[in-house]
């Protein structure tokens, strides 16, 4: 492990191990601020979903294990939950797993009129490029154009 690697890096590497012993994967890892408290969120998926279990599990094995890296001066909250239907896609693993589903891509300037277009995610591009297929068209948007790229579910 790096030695300048952030908080959530660190808990990263000491989850993945467990989570792969409890059959799921570590989504995402975020140590943040909220309101006057901090907090460590870990999101954890599988094939077949999570469920409250699958978070319970996680949480007790990696509980003493923070407690004895002692990666974190401050009090703060510790939360192990699943990303849910509608989660955001941070990186090329995200948008790899979820080739095929719906997604809203909101971009920083507007492009055909529109900051948000929403359709079926498609493989990303050989440069990285985020393309939708809506309907009987594609819309291919560069990265550095994307502001935030989730998956939504309509009822």
């Amino acid at each position: 492990m790096a030695k300048n690697a952030t908080v959530a890096e660190k808990v990263r590497a000491l989850a993945e191990p467990l989570a792969d012993e409890l059959g799921i994967w570590v989504w995402d890892v975020e140590f943040v601020k909220e309101g006057a408290r901090r907090v460590l969120r870990i999101t954890v998926d599988s094939e077949n979903g999570i469920i409250i279990d699958d978070c319970e599990k996680l949480h007790r094995a990696i509980d003493p294990l923070l407690d004895e890296a002692d990666l974190i001066e401050e009090q703060y909250y510790l939360e192990v939950s699943s990303p849910g239907i509608e989660r955001e896609l941070k990186n090329d693993i995200h948008i790899e797993a979820c080739e095929g589903w719906d997604v809203e891509v909101k971009l920083y300037a507007p492009m055909n009129g529109s900051k948000v277009f929403r359709g079926v995610l498609m493989p990303l591009g050989e440069n990285g490029e985020i393309s939708i297929s809506m309907g009987e068209s594609v819309m291919t948007f560069e990265r550095s154009a994307v502001a935030k790229i989730s998956t939504y579910f309509e009822m």
